[in-house]
């Protein structure tokens, strides 16, 4: 797949305890994406996402607003060498 692309994504704010993993995860894959999310013990968000650039692109600026309850404050994106991931886990 020729527009395959890959990120490496934390986002920073209230992020943990407001559902955010879960509608990533269910974003994730109603784009088609592959890759997973975690809670880090600092209180980040980080996520791997794989597919087609448009969506990558789109799950980006989902992670800027995140779920209903969330409070973004930051995200950074680093995009990588896609990893052929199968599919989208919540880890």
């Amino acid at each position: 797949m020729p527009d395959l692309s890959s990120a490496h994504i934390f986002v920073s704010g209230k992020v943990q305890g407001v559902f955010y993993r879960s509608q990533a995860d269910q974003t994730a894959r109603q784009l088609g994406l592959t890759g997973w999310v975690q809670n880090l013990a600092d209180g980040r968000v980080e996520a791997v996402v794989e597919g087609p650039q448009d969506a990558v692109e789109a799950m980006i600026r989902w992670c800027h607003q995140g779920s209903a309850a969330a409070q973004v404050a930051n995200v950074e994106v680093e995009y990588i060498q896609p990893q052929a991931l199968h599919r989208f886990e919540i880890r």
